[in-house]
């Protein structure tokens, strides 16, 4: 071995020691997790807040649907200013008089509604919509912690790309240099020097992309949770994916008809709809309402009692009957239009069962395939690892070259950011998976958070 291999033998092994401490200083700063993240993002994600708001707004709508067969009360009180003049003329002559005066009025009345057909089928669909807002309200909690996690792991998916194109850089720096050297002693082709400059300044370009993508991540992360990107915690050596559980995708889909927050969020809406063609077919029917009132009436000054009496009370309980006639046509239209507005609700619901079979299935497959995904991945990491220390050592016993070098180095990387991807895949498939079958929670992220290095 030449003085020149020796030195880039030892310039390799002191990087390899920097990167390590790099790695090692990293680690040790680690303190985010998964939950922390969710937890930040409770606070700080403002779309969660509005779906609070939403929510205590929906629940308001079942308290006006049964306010509508309860009693309404109502107070009236008038004041008015009565000035009367007359003039009477008899055979006895012609007498005038002028009075003044104040008359005052109070009355409350009281209505209960015994038969409101239409009141019924109302109060119905407010207590649906009612329904809906809890619908909604659990779909932004399902979404936001899939937020979490795909902010998270795309973080860390990004962080890995940008290690691993700044390892090949360097790498492919060193064979740079020393194609370099060993062309300035005469050992080494222009053609080998030409290739490795053309391959370090590719991959310079993948690490410029690569920052910015981390940037960009980093960014995503702390809006939606209010918390710092820079030290979240990594996956822990030894990863180990398990497949879907049951391992069945007839039976994840199953519970997706039954769960999917999107699902039944249409089905409340066709329940709104079918409330709302009741509304309109009973709002021809009588309605029957129990009336009581007391009234108190009076006044100061010199009115006669024929404006006014100097002071009078009532009272009166009653029924009354209310029939429509005809309204112009306005509750047939509205009747049509409501039975228009349910078919397509119904639609609408079928299509919402369709993507949720899909959603599953994706996820599932996503799960599924990704344990056997990221086995063969791992094992060719180990190949192209080996693969690759070969070659070399082939290079500097002659029998290969620098392109074969750069080559292995090349497959080494792809296959190492594969086996990011994968394990970003799988993670984020069982996320996904859980949420269109309607059933993610805080559990699914702490039982991924267990894969975390803590």
């Amino acid at each position: 071995m030449t003085s020149t291999d020796t030195t880039m033998n030892t310039l390799h092994v002191k990087q390899a020691a920097t990167a390590l401490l790099i790695a090692g200083a990293s680690g040790a700063a680690f303190g985010l997790d998964l939950m922390a993240s969710y937890e930040g993002a409770l606070r700080a994600d403002p779309t969660l807040r509005a779906a609070d708001q939403a929510l205590l707004a929906g629940r308001e709508k079942a308290v006006q649907g049964d306010a509508l067969l309860k009693p309404q009360i109502s107070l009236q009180a008038s004041l008015n200013r009565v000035s009367e003049r007359s003039k009477v003329s008899t055979a006895l002559g012609t007498s005038q008089s002028d009075s003044r005066g104040n008359v005052h009025q109070l009355g409350v009345q009281l209505v209960q509604p015994l038969y409101d057909a239409k009141a019924g089928a109302e109060r119905m669909q407010l207590h649906q919509q009612s329904a809906l807002a809890e619908v909604g309200h659990r779909d932004a909690r399902q979404d936001l912690v899939r937020r979490v996690a795909e902010t998270y792991f795309n973080v860390l998916l990004a962080r890995e790309t940008l290690r691993v194109a700044q390892a090949e850089l360097t790498a492919v720096g060193m064979q740079r240099e020393r194609a370099q050297a060993r062309f300035d002693v005469g050992r080494g082709r222009i053609t080998d020097l030409q290739e490795a400059q053309a391959r370090q300044d590719s991959v310079a370009a993948r690490e410029v992309s690569a920052r910015s993508t981390l940037a960009l991540r980093q960014a995503q992360y702390r809006e939606l949770t209010g918390l710092p990107a820079e030290g979240l915690a990594e996956l822990r050596a030894g990863f180990a994916p398990v497949p879907p559980q049951p391992d069945s995708l007839e039976t994840w889909q199953s519970r997706g008809l039954d769960g999917n927050t999107r699902v039944q969020a249409k089905r409340n809406e066709l329940l709104i709809a079918g409330a709302e063609i009741d509304k309109y077919k009973l709002s021809g029917r009588p309605t029957v309402d129990l009336v009581a009132s007391f009234t108190r009436q009076g006044q100061n000054g010199s009115l006669p009692a024929s404006v006014s009496p100097d002071s009078a009370r009532g009272a009166s309980v009653g029924l009354q009957l209310t029939v429509p006639l005809y309204t112009g046509g306005a509750l047939s239209s509205r009747w049509r239009e409501s039975i228009a507005r349910r078919d397509q609700a119904e639609q609408e619901l079928g299509a919402a069962q369709r993507d949720a079979r899909l959603q599953v299935q994706d996820a599932f497959l996503a799960v599924k395939t990704g344990v056997s995904r990221i086995r063969a991945l791992e094992q060719s990491v180990l190949s192209a690892r080996t693969a690759l220390e070969a070659t070399t050592l082939g290079r500097d016993l002659g029998s290969r070259t620098e392109l074969d070098v750069l080559d292995a180095q090349q497959r080494l990387y792809t296959a190492e950011l594969d086996l990011a991807q994968a394990r970003n895949d799988y993670l984020l498939g069982r996320i996904r998976l859980a949420s269109a079958a309607g059933e993610l929670r805080e559990d699914d992220l702490r039982a991924l958070n267990g894969y975390l290095v803590h």
